[in-house]
């Protein structure tokens, strides 16, 4: 069973002891819908001021929506495309201060202002991405970009 922890600790160890939470929660888990589920619901009651967290998932070229927190999301989003899509053909995290100066930006809620997303690569290919928005401009920086792309390669080790 799975209780609500409180974090005391530093930013990086708050990171730290959310990761090892994920690795303990998907211990023997296959299912990856299951797994992706837990680790949006983990990070939704580990990160503040944040409004919607959850993943995409690749569908020949596009992204499809799959386990997420928050208000109901675009359902396909192409390669290139916002941010998603962005981080999904270039395979790189993207960290987007203000996602109205984004060239492209898909406004799934009208609330976001900033958003994180960290590609989930295997055998060298986009399998899907982490998608993390937030009501607050700049809300997200490098430190989450470190321990975000950290929870993404142990996330990664539970997802077939």
């Amino acid at each position: 069973m799975f209780a609500t922890s409180t974090y005391n600790g530093s930013r990086e160890e708050n990171y730290e002891l959310v990761i090892k939470q994920l690795d303990a929660l998907l211990a023997g888990e296959t299912n990856t819908v299951a797994n992706l589920a837990n680790a949006s619901a983990l990070l939704n009651q580990f990160l503040t001021d944040i409004n919607w967290v959850g993943f995409y998932i690749t569908e020949g070229t596009q992204l499809v929506l799959g386990p997420f927190q928050g208000l109901p999301a675009c359902v396909r989003i192409p390669f290139g495309r916002g941010v998603c899509g962005t981080a999904a053909a270039t395979k790189q995290t993207q960290l987007v201060a203000d996602v109205h100066q984004f060239p492209g930006h898909i406004a799934c809620d009208a609330a976001s202002n900033s958003e994180i997303v960290v590609p989930m690569i295997k055998d060298d290919q986009v399998i899907g991405v982490l998608d993390i928005d937030s009501p607050s401009k700049a809300r997200f920086d490098e430190t989450d970009q470190l321990y975000l792309e950290k929870f993404v390669s142990v996330l990664m080790k539970y997802i077939n």
